[in-house]
């Protein structure tokens, strides 16, 4: 029968062996606290953004796209109706595109997917809102019925011409400027990544 002592003893041994394992196990607890990821924390409206050129000609742009779109609304009868049709489709579709982007801008969102070329995107959309806008209020231009509503619409169709169009200049020569600058970043890398090379093999001849 063991004693009291030899109890202790056996419990003692037995403790600091479970503490020595556990601090050779490979499986350790962490005590580093888990801080959850804030999605929305970035969000902000950028004043700088809506202050620029590219802000304030997509902010004109929704407002005439808009004026466009309600001026066409307006019409109660036509025929034919395919100009009108055609300019209500295109207004409509360029104040959805055009105010999500401006969202999207003006909030900083497009940091949270920068696996998407945003100026490439903006490129786009104001291209072919610049052709489709001169192609629909040339269209209405020719087939209307001298109303005042096709009249307004026709003069704010090609006011909004205008203006996509000196975006999409704008943002022609900020995707030129963009790509050259990436070029010329992945050129250093390269030259870099040779420099390196041939300075490891000065160093090691026996890899020569």
């Amino acid at each position: 029968m063991r004693t009291s002592e030899e109890a202790e003893g056996f419990d003692g041994e037995a403790s600091n062996t479970s503490m020595i394992s556990g601090a050779s196990s490979p499986y350790q607890p962490t005590t580093e606290p888990v801080h959850p990821r804030n999605v929305l924390g970035g969000i902000r409206c950028d004043m700088e953004y809506l202050k620029s050129y590219f802000g304030i000609l997509k902010m004109v742009e929704v407002v005439l796209s808009l004026i466009g779109f309600i001026c066409i609304e307006t019409i109660m009868m036509c025929s034919p109706c395919g100009g009108v049709y055609f300019f209500e489709f295109v207004s409509c579709s360029a104040v959805v595109v055009t105010g999500v982007l401006l969202l999207i801008f003006s909030l900083n969102l497009h940091t949270k997917v920068p696996h998407v070329n945003w100026s490439l995107t903006d490129l786009v959309n104001t291209a072919a809102s610049t052709f489709f806008f001169f192609l629909s209020s040339l269209v209405l231009a020719c087939i209307n019925h001298n109303t005042g509503a096709e009249i307004a619409a026709v003069i704010f169709g090609f006011l909004v011409t205008g203006v996509y169009g000196i975006n999409t200049f704008l943002a022609v020569r900020r995707w030129r400027r963009g790509n050259g600058c990436q070029g010329a970043a992945q050129t250093s890398e390269y030259m870099r990544a040779r420099t390196a090379s041939r300075g490891e093999m000065e160093a090691r001849p026996e890899l020569a």
